[in-house]
């Protein structure tokens, strides 16, 4: 999902590197049916979904450049936890992966839903866990300051199932396969610091005094989506 190159919305601070970040797309990532598809894990659990929220630093002018620099993306991961009902909140995103079976076919989703809707509330946006790591889609450049929200969202089973039948793009045909399990597995730590803010639950990375992320619930109020299958190259 592409947020449009004139959404102008950034996140600053709570220990980002200046000036600011400005979204950019919108990934989610799931697994088999009866597996879990999440790309972390937050004291051993797993979950069904994983949806990041990919932002630039706002000093680079392209993607490309990003990725060749350690401070060029800041992702907000956000877990998605099945649950027995639909969460209402993903309705219009569901609603748009049957549009999107061919690639570069795009479905507008402006206006139709606030992004803060599918994150964690108001509390949940301050208990999270920092590091510096890689991308998870091919390349896995070392260029992305993550941001894991400690709190999971939920979503569906029909919603999830939704999900899991999407066709995977370029397949031809009257019943191509469906695309799953298109996350990264599980990497080892190598060393990396994992940083806490004070709200989270897991206590031991945390040193006193971490930033919170002021400002991103209301950054991210009104992002303007569309949502599209893209084609590997």
């Amino acid at each position: 999902m592409d947020t449009g190159p004139q959404n102008g919305l950034e996140i600053w601070g709570a220990g980002l590197p200046p000036p600011a970040y400005r979204a950019l797309q919108l990934y989610f990532h799931w697994g088999a049916p009866g597996h879990t598809g999440s790309e972390h894990s937050l004291d051993g659990q797993h979950y069904s979904m994983e949806m990041h929220i990919v932002h630039i630093n706002t000093k680079y002018q392209s993607m490309e450049e990003a990725r060749r620099h350690p401070d060029g993306l800041a992702v907000l991961a956000v877990l998605l936890a099945e649950q027995d009902q639909d969460n209402v909140n993903f309705s219009a995103i569901v609603l748009g992966l049957k549009n999107v079976s061919i690639p570069g076919v795009s479905v507008n989703m402006t206006s139709t839903f606030p992004l803060s809707s599918l994150l964690p509330g108001p509390l949940g946006l301050l208990r999270y866990y920092r590091y510096s790591g890689s991308l998870t889609m091919p390349g896995c450049e070392p260029s992305v300051l993550w941001t894991v929200f400690e709190n999971a969202v939920p979503i569906g089973p029909v919603q999830v199932a939704q999900f899991q039948t999407v066709p995977q793009a370029g397949m031809l045909g009257l019943h191509p396969e469906p695309l799953t399990d298109n996350f990264r597995p599980l990497q080892p730590l190598g060393g990396r610091r994992i940083l806490a803010s004070p709200k989270a639950s897991i206590r031991s990375a945390a040193p006193p005094g971490s930033p919170i992320l002021a400002g991103v619930h209301r950054a991210l109020l009104a992002l303007g989506l569309s949502l599209m299958v893209w084609q590997d190259p």
